[in-house]
């Protein structure tokens, strides 16, 4: 199986997406011979990207059985490459590839480009529903859930390491974790004008991550009179992200609805639930395809003030429930959302495209 990747969201680049490609690009080659076009320099260079991505293709299809996009935003690339070469072009599709709103984007590439491909692999079912909405044929689509890398989160970090990062002691207090890109659907800002003033005051809220929607999260802060409480961390390494997820005593992820984007999966939630973390996520979109409730996670209604306030108080409040889940998911987690069982699930589905022919 010979593999021509191609994707416009790859790191250095920081994102759920950079992350998504890369590490499916990487299991894939362990078992098929995969030859990667990446844009490594964020979205600036986009416009050279592109037509370079093009030519690139068009010169190394040859030697390639088939060719799959990182993301739907590359479907014009794969309709000239398909009919130039005649060969099978397959797309991931998250969730904002779908619903991104612009008119051009929706009439063009949702409308035309993307309906031409062979196959769209879904994070999420949220985003299967979506594309099936936009008249996307049924048959077309299949969801694989993103996957994470399990021997990168192994690490051993105590209290007093998170007290150190923290600048603060942290006796007879819990601590509760969002982690990731802010952008308004994540429902931080949400969360702290909602959520917390309803919580005990011996818990602490801390944000790790950055994004469009900072200025609001900071602004939700200071109406709430919660800088004491609450603690924005910005963009973290990955050393602290491990710190943060092995130290913490609760992972939380308080999605809201929000027009036109859609969380396709929620990497955040498998990752937290790996480290032993107990997770509670809201029951809305692709977070329901990474937290099934009971199993990995807890999933409570979107936007629900006091069922959130229920949930937490009644997890925070017992230890071994906490303990017990943490080790569920662990399982859970190493059981459904490895890579290495991901990418064999993404080759299956390749296969069964390149034999329809």
């Amino acid at each position: 199986m010979k593999i021509l990747f191609i994707s416009h969201a790859y790191p250095p680049t920081v994102g759920g997406v950079e992350n998504q490609n890369y590490e499916l690009s990487t299991w894939l080659a362990k078992i098929a011979d995969v030859k990667v076009i990446a844009n490594r320099h964020g979205k600036k260079l986009l416009p050279i990207f592109m037509p370079f991505a093009l030519l690139a293709g068009l010169f190394l299809l040859p030697r390639y059985d088939v060719v799959l996009l990182g993301n739907a935003l590359l479907a014009p690339i794969g309709w000239i490459l398909k009919i130039v070469y005649r060969t099978p072009v397959i797309t991931v599709v998250h969730g904002l590839d779908l619903t991104f709103s612009n008119w051009i984007y929706q009439t063009c590439w949702v409308g035309f480009f993307v309906k031409k491909l062979d196959k769209l692999i879904a994070v999420g079912n949220e985003t299967i529903r979506v594309a099936e909405e936009k008249g996307i044929a049924k048959e077309r689509l299949v969801f694989i859930p993103n996957g994470i890398d399990v021997g990168k989160y192994d690490a051993t970090f105590s209290r007093t390491d998170l007290e150190e990062m923290l600048g603060e002691q942290l006796k007879e207090k819990y601590v509760i974790l969002t982690s990731g890109r802010l952008v308004r659907r994540k429902g931080v800002a949400w969360f702290i004008r909602n959520v917390i003033p309803h919580l005990s005051e011996n818990i602490v809220y801390i944000v790790a991550g950055d994004g469009a929607d900072k200025k609001d999260v900071h602004n939700a802060i200071q109406e709430q009179c919660l800088s004491d409480r609450v603690k924005i961390l910005g963009y973290v390494t990955d050393r602290e992200r491990d710190l943060l997820f092995h130290t913490c005593d609760l992972f939380v992820q308080p999605n809201i609805k929000v027009s036109n984007d859609l969380e396709g999966f929620g990497i955040s939630v498998i990752e937290a639930a790996f480290c032993r973390l107990p997770v509670i996520a809201a029951r809305l979109e692709g977070l329901q395809d990474a937290i099934k409730d009971g199993h990995n996670g807890f999933l409570v209604e979107s936007g629900n003030v006091s069922a959130w306030v229920s949930k937490i108080t009644e997890t925070l409040a017992n230890r071994d429930l906490r303990k017990n889940l943490g080790e569920k998911s662990r399982r859970f987690v190493i059981e459904n959302y490895r890579w290495e069982k991901i990418s064999r699930v993404y080759l299956q589905e390749i296969e069964q495209v390149l034999r329809r022919g």
